[in-house]
């Protein structure tokens, strides 16, 4: 028969060796978690880093376009404030007449000069002036019209009349040019 003491001793080495064991795969379990929390973690701050990136890089184009159309348009409401000197000093030099040239040549050579020299600076700064001719086609991007009036000898939608003149800023309008335009002649 066998020795009970010696069943027990063997059942307590067993029982020792199997709680060895399970702290040793409860260690290793520990383990894993842990290091499986500090990738989620890695993941995590990664994720954040690119976003932090992205917005950054985000923010410099932002900031980069908006620098862009202030050196390009900042200066709108100026020109925009110019553009009656300019109609007033065309105006001036278109009602002169010839006798007026002859009596008073040097005043109206100066106002000749003076509008030359604010044209000059439009060009200067991106401004480009809107002419259209009479008989020219309404294009409602860069005209206004003023009225409309039934010509003969016309088509509806050309422009019978040029009351004054239009003005772009690079590729923005200040302002339209104001034109009388033909309706479908009676």
């Amino acid at each position: 028969m066998a020795d009970p003491t010696n069943n027990d001793f063997l059942d307590d080495i067993a029982s020792a060796e199997a709680e060895e064991h399970s702290a040793e795969f409860e260690e290793i379990d520990d383990e894993a978690i842990e290091i499986d929390s500090l990738r989620a973690e890695r993941d995590e701050y990664k994720d954040r880093f690119m976003r932090a990136l992205a917005d950054a890089e985000n923010s410099r184009k932002r900031g980069d376009k908006a620098r862009r159309e202030a050196e390009q348009y900042g200066g709108s409401k100026l020109s925009r404030d110019l553009l009656p000197v300019y109609d007033n000093l065309k105006r001036a030099v278109e009602s002169a007449t010839d006798e007026q040239r002859q009596v008073s040549a040097a005043l109206i050579e100066g106002v000749e000069l003076t509008l030359r020299s604010l044209m000059n600076v439009f060009e200067k700064h991106g401004i480009k002036i809107i002419t259209p001719e009479v008989g020219d086609r309404f294009d409602p991007n860069e005209h206004e019209a003023m009225f409309e009036a039934p010509v003969p000898g016309t088509k509806a939608g050309d422009i019978i009349q040029v009351s004054a003149d239009g003005f772009m800023l690079h590729d923005r309008l200040l302002r339209p040019a104001q034109v009388g335009v033909s309706s479908t002649p009676a």
